[in-house]
């Protein structure tokens, strides 16, 4: 039972100031102090799965969000369908997941205990049936996230999940039990946590941020967040604009560096948009001048392009929408230089350069990279210097592209966080 106590009684606080090196004692205000087996804080897919795989095994079970209501963000990716998942080769999906000081194997370790099927087969158990594409992306039949949300919060509320709502977690005082404190007044202790607060996209869904100043005053090592998934910046000429803005460029390769990444791009005012350079996102940021080379037709080589001009001795780019099948944002591009002959005018299209001023601001991204640093976590996500406490979904330092993967990978992490919490709580 969930035990709360009929009084108010005070709540000190001991902590201690890692920069002073001193010992520091505050005390919370007069709060309700109430005690759960495990205290989730964030209602996002993450800690929405960490919940029920420890209320499954018996745990008694309490989430906090900062919010009115949980699955905001949830509910955010639903405006696209859905896309839960996605079924690529095993191999290849671990891939997908990228972030700096990576345990070795820890992605396939970790969708390896929830995959895709797994993932399927869980909302096959809310009665949400789902589909495949032809790219592999998995979405539910109605393509709608509500329904499937409504039947996860009942479901959890059946395993004897307690929801407190418009509760901002605000301090933490890790020992036996946890005490955690909340910008209401509220004070709880646990004897386990979990945290999955998000990362800093999409910050009207609660996923804010605002978590790492208090992971770092606590020592948790945490790399800054920034925007992934995301657009970047681009002062194209006005006559670009006016003959491509909001044109997507179709069936495409773009590089940065090393990397290569198949798919499409938007023109946009700002810049670029899209699959493509959203995959590139990691490769970018580690470039001190951010540029992409676009291949607008990269099942054509170069010579090729070149003799399917034959004869043509003038208008070449022109000639390139009907002779190459150019589209006309690609022509737009192009025109910013004036062509003389089809090899320079060729090789334009196979590696067109195009200089980026840095991504968009982070709350316009899809999802963020940075947060708690893999070095200060073990293999079951918890926080090594503060045993009882561990961590799930994009708080951690990892990212990977659209299509599936970082959904998959909330879910991933939110089971083993879920799942560790629940073993480390049964041997107390």
């Amino acid at each position: 039972m969930w035990r709360c106590a009929s009084h108010r009684t005070p709540y000190i606080h001991h902590g201690i100031d890692r920069t002073a090196g001193v010992a520091i004692i505050r005390a919370f205000p007069n709060t309700l102090h109430a005690h759960t087996q495990l205290a989730v804080i964030g209602g996002g897919p993450a800690g929405l799965r960490a919940a029920e795989v420890a209320a499954a095994s018996g745990l008694r079970v309490t989430l906090f969000d900062a919010q009115p209501s949980v699955g905001r963000k949830f509910l955010v990716a639903g405006k696209g369908g859905l896309n839960l998942t996605n079924n690529e080769a095993p191999e290849r999906c671990v891939m997908r997941y990228t972030g700096p000081g990576q345990p070795t194997g820890i992605w396939r370790d970790l969708l390896a205990d929830f995959d895709a099927a797994a993932m399927c087969s869980w909302a096959r158990g809310l009665g949400v049936e789902t589909f495949q594409t032809s790219g592999g992306r998995i979405y539910p039949l109605a393509l709608k996230a509500a329904p499937l949300l409504r039947r996860w919060i009942g479901r959890l509320r059946g395993l004897g999940v307690r929801f407190d709502m418009s509760h901002r977690w605000t301090n933490l005082v890790s020992g036996t039990p946890h005490q955690l404190a909340f910008a209401n007044g509220t004070s709880v202790t646990a004897d386990a946590v979990v945290f999955a607060l998000g990362g800093a996209s999409w910050p009207h869904t609660g996923s804010d941020g605002a978590w790492l100043r208090h992971f770092e005053t606590l020592g948790i090592t945490c790399h800054p967040l920034v925007p992934a998934n995301c657009g970047w910046n681009h002062s194209w000429p006005q006559e670009v604009l006016a003959a491509a803005e909001g044109k997507p460029l179709k069936n495409i390769h773009v590089s940065a560096g090393d990397a290569t990444a198949t798919g499409e791009l938007l023109i946009t005012r700002h810049g670029f948009e899209g699959g493509a350079i959203y995959q590139l996102g990691p490769a970018l940021r580690g470039m001190r001048e951010p540029a992409i080379a676009i291949d607008f037709k990269p099942t054509f080589s170069h010579a090729r392009l070149v003799a399917k001009m034959e004869s043509v001795r003038r208008g070449f780019l022109a000639e390139s929408k009907v002779r190459w099948r150019l589209s006309d944002a690609a022509c737009a591009i192009l025109a910013r230089n004036s062509w003389y002959d089809a090899a320079a005018l060729a090789s334009e299209v196979k590696h067109c350069v195009i200089q980026l001023d840095g991504p968009r601001p982070i709350a316009e991204a899809i999802s963020s990279a940075g947060g708690v640093s893999w070095s200060g976590l073990d293999a079951t996500l918890m926080v090594t210097h503060y045993p009882g406490i561990f961590v799930a979904g994009e708080m951690i330092d990892w990212e990977a592209p659209t299509g599936g993967f970082l959904m998959q990978g909330c879910f991933a992490t939110g089971t083993r966080a879920g799942r560790s919490a629940a073993a480390w709580v049964c041997v107390l």
